[in-house]
């Protein structure tokens, strides 16, 4: 008796063994003609394993390049998609840039406060308004995480304007920002009515 544990290691283990060694007789065939239409209903029985995925853009084209992955890049087939070669297998992709620079309120975050920047630049008017009572709202959200007993509307209009550079003044009166309870409250109120 064979066990897995002593046959060779799976290239690709999501498609099991079978298919590898389906893969493995089709580098045996001869005639080129022959080879391909054997790898095109290996092709077909490896689609069959995810049925969900049919629908996705490019699926046959990584079906056909995890045949070419399998075979080592060996099967001299007639491929109807540009294959990628193992060059790409072995590149990293290009790093990318993390932002740097200062968070003032790292409660806030650095989202909240670009949010904040480019809604001062906002023009006048009813849209504007309305974001800022957003911004506000979800400032004390954060605040509230992080601060329970502190977390006051003042607070709130003073960090809003510190972090607008002066463009968003907000007056004590603004607006009503959500009690320091709400979230939690309205949450466990929520799910006893949906009971």
């Amino acid at each position: 008796m064979e066990y897995s544990t002593q046959k060779g290691k799976l290239v690709m283990p999501e498609y099991g063994r079978n298919i590898q060694q389906m893969i493995d007789y089709a580098l045996t065939i001869e005639d080129r003609a022959e080879r391909t239409r054997c790898v095109q209903t290996i092709v077909y029985f490896m689609g069959n394993f995810f049925p969900y995925l049919r629908d996705v853009n490019d699926f046959k084209h990584k079906l056909w390049d995890h045949v070419a992955v399998m075979s080592d890049f060996k099967l001299d087939i007639d491929y109807p998609y540009e294959i990628a070669g193992p060059e790409s297998l072995r590149s990293h992709p290009e790093r990318m840039e993390y932002p740097s620079g200062r968070i003032r309120y790292m409660h806030y975050g650095r989202m909240l406060e670009e949010m904040i920047v480019k809604a001062a630049d906002y023009p006048e008017g009813e849209e504007r308004e309305v974001l800022i009572r957003l911004l506000a709202n979800q400032m004390k959200k954060c605040l509230i995480t992080w601060n329970k007993e502190v977390a006051e509307d003042r607070k709130i209009y003073d960090d809003l304007r510190e972090l607008s550079g002066g463009k968003i003044d907000l007056p004590d009166d603004y607006l009503r920002l959500i009690d320091s309870k709400e979230p939690v409250y309205n949450n466990r109120k929520n799910k006893k009515q949906k009971k």
